[in-house]
């Protein structure tokens, strides 16, 4: 132990270094100390410059702040044809996902403060996406229920990997209320960017369009599935990205999206309902891009001869987006920083690419 430090401030300063987002209540509520005594023990570590990191600079800086799903992602692969009421063998995979979860880790690696808003239980599931996901990102303002169970999809996979059945037990997002949001205004008024997926309720999206206009918060909006298009609201003023993928479009607008000139049409009635930027995706035929003040573009796919696993690869596009739109580049680079990401994901079995990083990032742009 180092002279110039006692007992509390070495046990503080343990727990600091295994968990940097560590909150001053948790770290109360372990010790047993008052938080006027945790805030004092912590404000004589940073005199004493045992801490200067992440977590505390974190009050001081503009956080990106991603609000919705965080769950834990099972697959199933078949070994054999499925046959219907009885036993099937299977080979199984699981990992941590959840769109909002997954853009904050996709951010998270590339170097900015994330802090993610959810909700989940009091369970092993959330344990495994908290031991995976606190590296990357503040979790202090995930809502935690006794009576609620962690969010999790489960895929049934057939012979050729094509997907036979998913179960989606997200009913815990509905947690996710403008009450909660309510009670963290002070990280959401802090942040530079607001990041939300669908997994919200309705209100909350309504919520969150009217605190971004008012206090001048840019506001990207991430649908997770056709049904849930019903939760965006009628008017995207509000808006300064969305990025959409065909299906989703179809569904929302009550269109067919059968050739370019449907699509570009697509683009232009986002555009109408106020949204600022759009992009709307179209798998492996690439994307069509639009802005209130330009052209739409379209931008083909790279080729990916080696397709591992496309999971994930949608929340690594609208990460690489969302960061370099933030770093203030182009459109042009913008969409193509979307597209490199994720070609890089589809070619990695994890869902957020476990090499990338500022540098990585910068290379792979250079690459491409």
């Amino acid at each position: 132990m180092a002279n110039d430090i006692n007992e509390n401030e070495e046990m503080i300063l343990g727990m600091i270094r295994e968990n940097p987002f560590i909150s001053q209540q948790e770290l109360s509520e372990i010790l047993g100390l008052s938080k006027s005594s945790i805030a004092n023990i912590i404000s004589g570590l940073i005199k004493k410059e045992y801490v200067f990191g992440k977590a505390y600079v974190l009050n001081e800086t503009a956080p990106i702040v991603c609000i919705g799903g965080a769950n834990v992602d099972r697959k199933f692969y078949t070994k054999s044809k499925i046959t219907n009421e009885t036993s099937n063998p299977v080979k199984s995979s699981r990992s941590v996902g959840g769109v909002a979860r997954n853009i904050a880790e996709n951010l998270g690696r590339l170097g900015e403060d994330v802090t993610l808003i959810s909700a989940s239980g009091h369970d092993s599931e959330w344990q495994e996406i908290y031991d995976l996901s606190s590296p990357f990102m503040n979790l202090e303002h995930v809502y935690q229920g006794d009576n609620l169970t962690t969010g999790s999809y489960t895929a049934v996979l057939d012979m050729k990997g094509d997907l036979s059945i998913a179960l989606a037990d997200m009913d815990v997002f509905e947690n996710i209320t403008p009450e909660l949001l309510i009670k963290n205004t002070n990280i959401l008024k802090k942040a530079k960017c607001i990041v939300t997926d669908l997994n919200c309720p309705s209100e909350t999206i309504d919520f969150l369009c009217f605190f971004a206009s008012k206090h001048d918060i840019p506001l990207v909006i991430i649908p997770v599935s056709s049904p849930k298009m019903d939760r965006l609201p009628k008017s995207l003023n509000a808006v300064s990205w969305l990025i959409v993928n065909k299906d989703e479009t179809e569904t929302f607008m009550n269109i067919n999206i059968s050739d370019e000139e449907s699509w570009k049409n697509s683009v232009e009635k986002w555009l109408e309902l106020g949204v600022k930027n759009v992009i709307v995706t179209n798998g492996s035929k690439g994307v069509m891009t639009g802005s209130q003040n330009g052209e739409v573009h379209y931008f083909p796919a790279i080729e990916t001869p080696m397709v591992v696993d496309v999971t994930g690869a949608g929340d690594s596009f609208c990460s690489a987006v969302i960061y370099s739109w933030l770093q203030k580049k182009e459109i042009d680079y913008i969409v193509k920083s979307g597209l490199v990401n994720a070609h890089k994901t589809i070619m990695s079995k994890y869902t957020v690419r476990q090499e990338l990083s500022k540098k990585q990032f910068i290379l792979d742009m250079e690459a491409i």
